[in-house]
C-alpha cells in the first residue's frame, strides 16, 4: 500500500510541473505580445504579403476613368484617311543600255519603254473633324498628290474627301466630306499649355484605327527642325508613329491642342520623340483656308538673323536678346517705319523677341494691315516704331517652288545653328538645306528631305538667296549638276531635263 502511495504522489507532483510550465509558458508568451507591441517589435521574422493599400487603388482607378472618358470623347472626332495617286516615270532597262554602242544603232530612246509606266501609291493617315458640316484638318503630306481620298470614321461610314486648301508651309490642309453633324473636336488653347502636362495621341498608326497613347509636353515652341518652314512645334513622348500624322493631341479636358505631324528617329519607330503642330497656329491656317482658300500672312519686309554672343558685342550690346536685321526690303513695311540695317529688334507689339523663328511667326499671324509697335536697339539706344504690316506675297522665299525647270516642287531653307546641330553638318558645309520634295517633283528620288546643296552648275550656293538666283537662271530644258551632303559626304547628283 506504501508503493501505491508514493506512485501516486510522483504521478501528481508530475502533473503540478507540467501545469506550472504550461502557464510559464502562456506568461512568457503574452508578456512578450505586450512588450513587442509597446516597442513595436515585430513578432514574426518573415516579411508580410505587400498590399495596396486602398487609397492608392482608389487614386488610380480615378486617373484609369478620367484618362478613358478623355480618350472615349475624342476618339469619334479622329478619322481614318486613305489617300491614293498616280506617279508615273520613265526608266531604264538596264544600266548597260546607256553605253554609246547601244544608242549609235538603236537610237538615245533605246533601253526606255515607249510609254511612262504608271503606278498606284497608296498611303494611310489620320485627321480630325474641326466643324460638324464635315471639315477635316490634317497634314499636308497626308493628302498631298492625292488622285482620290476616302474618309473613314470611327463608326465605319466611309466618305469622300475633296481638298479644301493646303499650306506646305506649316504642312496642315483642310478636306471636306459630304456629311451633317459629325462629331466635332474642341479647340484648346495651345499657349496655355505647360511642359509636364499629360496628353493623349489618337490617330490610326500602321492603320490600326483609333489608337491611343498617352505622354506629357516634353518641350514648347521646338523650330528648326526641319519639317515645315513655320515651325512651333510641341514635342511629346506620347507615341506617334507611321499613320499618326494629322491625328489629335489631346489635353486631359480633351481639348485639341495639337496636329501630330512626325517623329525624331535614326530607324524610322517611335523612339521617345514626337513633334505636334499648336492648335493656335493651326486654327489661324484652317480658317483661312476654310474662308479664303488659302493662307494669308503678315509680312514685315526684313531680312533677320541670329543675335550670336560675337554678334552682340560687335553690336556693343549687353542684353543678348532679339534678333539682328541683316537686310530691309525696299519700299517695305520696315523701311516706310523706319527701321534699318543693323538694328536689333528686342519686343514686337509687346512681346519679347527670342530668336528669328519667334519673330517670323508673330509677323507671319498679324493680320495684313495691321498695325503693331516694334521695339528695337540702334547703336545703343532704345527705339520704338509703329509699323503697317502688309501681306506676303504668295511667291516669297519659295522660287523654286514655283520654277519650271528640274527644281520645282523643291523646298528648302537657310542653315541655322540649331539646324546644323539636329542634322549634324560639318562646320565646313555651307549651303541650303532640302526641307521638302514634292512627289510629283522632277526631283524626287535623287534629292531628300536633309540633304544640303552645296552647288549648282558648279556655283557655290551659301544661302537661299544664292539658290533662287541660281535657280532662276535656269532654263525647263537644262540639265543640272549640284553638289549634295548627305551623310557623311559630298557627291555630285545630276537632274536631266530629258
Amino acid at each position: 500500500m506504501l508503493l501505491k502511495g508514493e506512485t501516486k504522489n510522483k504521478m501528481m507532483n508530475k502533473k503540478r510541473l507540467l501545469i506550472i510550465a504550461v502557464l510559464f509558458t502562456l506568461f512568457g508568451v503574452v508578456t512578450g505580445t505586450i512588450i513587442s507591441s509597446h516597442f513595436q517589435i515585430p513578432v514574426n521574422s518573415y516579411a508580410a504579403e505587400p498590399a495596396i493599400s486602398k487609397e492608392a487603388i482608389e487614386m488610380l482607378t480615378k486617373t484609369n476613368q478620367a484618362i478613358t472618358e478623355v480618350a472615349a470623347t475624342v476618339k469619334p472626332s479622329v478619322v481614318n484617311i486613305a489617300s491614293t495617286k498616280t506617279l508615273e516615270h520613265s526608266r531604264s532597262m538596264s544600266p548597260f543600255f546607256q553605253d554609246p554602242f547601244f544608242k549609235r544603232f538603236f537610237g538615245d530612246n533605246f533601253g526606255f519603254s515607249e510609254q511612262p509606266r504608271k503606278y498606284k501609291q497608296s498611303g494611310l493617315g489620320s485627321g480630325v473633324i474641326v466643324r460638324k458640316d464635315g471639315f477635316i484638318l490634317t497634314n499636308n503630306h497626308v493628302i498631298r498628290g492625292a488622285d482620290e481620298i476616302k474618309v473613314t470614321l470611327p463608326d465605319k461610314r466611309e466618305f469622300k474627301g475633296e481638298v479644301i486648301g493646303t499650306d506646305q508651309k506649316t504642312d496642315l490642309a483642310v478636306i471636306k466630306v459630304e456629311a451633317d453633324e459629325l462629331p466635332e473636336i474642341h479647340l484648346g488653347d495651345s499657349d496655355e499649355l505647360k511642359v509636364g502636362e499629360t496628353v493623349l495621341a489618337i490617330g490610326n498608326p500602321f492603320g490600326l484605327n483609333a489608337t491611343v497613347t498617352s505622354g506629357i509636353v516634353s518641350a514648347k515652341g521646338r523650330a528648326n527642325v526641319g519639317i515645315a518652314d513655320y515651325e512651333d512645334f510641341i514635342q511629346t513622348d506620347a507615341p506617334i508613329n507611321p499613320g499618326n500624322s494629322g491625328g489629335a493631341l489631346v489635353n486631359i479636358r480633351g481639348e485639341l491642342i495639337g496636329i501630330n505631324t512626325a517623329i525624331f528617329s535614326t530607324t524610322g519607330g517611335y523612339q521617345g520623340i514626337g513633334f505636334a503642330i499648336p492648335s493656335n497656329m493651326a486654327k489661324v491656317v484652317m480658317e483661312n483656308l476654310i474662308e479664303k482658300g488659302k493662307v494669308v500672312r503678315g509680312w514685315l519686309g526684313v531680312t533677320i538673323q541670329t543675335l550670336t554672343p560675337e554678334l552682340a558685342e560687335q553690336f556693343n550690346l549687353e542684353d543678348k536678346r532679339g534678333v539682328l536685321v541683316g537686310d530691309v526690303s525696299d519700299g517695305g513695311p520696315a523701311e516706310k517705319a523706319g527701321i534699318q540695317r543693323g538694328d536689333v529688334i528686342v519686343e514686337y507689339n509687346g512681346e519679347n523677341v527670342d530668336d528669328v523663328t519667334n519673330l517670323r511667326n508673330m509677323v507671319a499671324n498679324t493680320p495684313p494691315d495691321g498695325k503693331v509697335t516694334i521695339k528695337l536697339i540702334r547703336d545703343g539706344k532704345t527705339k520704338s516704331f509703329d509699323v503697317r504690316i502688309s501681306e506676303m506675297a504668295s511667291d516669297i522665299g519659295s522660287l523654286a517652288e514655283h520654277s519650271d525647270n528640274q527644281l520645282k516642287g523643291v523646298s528648302v531653307q537657310d542653315i541655322t545653328p540649331q539646324l546644323k546641330n539636329t542634322l549634324r553638318i560639318p562646320e565646313r558645309i555651307a549651303g541650303v538645306v532640302v526641307s521638302d520634295v514634292r512627289e510629283d517633283s522632277p526631283a524626287s528620288g535623287v534629292l531628300q528631305r536633309g540633304d544640303v546643296i552645296m552647288e549648282i552648275n558648279k556655283e557655290p550656293v551659301r544661302n537661299l538667296e544664292d539658290y533662287q538666283e541660281s535657280v532662276a537662271a535656269i532654263e525647263s530644258d537644262e540639265d543640272i549638276l549640284m553638289l549634295v551632303f548627305r551623310g557623311r559626304s559630298p557627291f555630285y547628283v545630276t537632274l536631266s531635263a530629258q
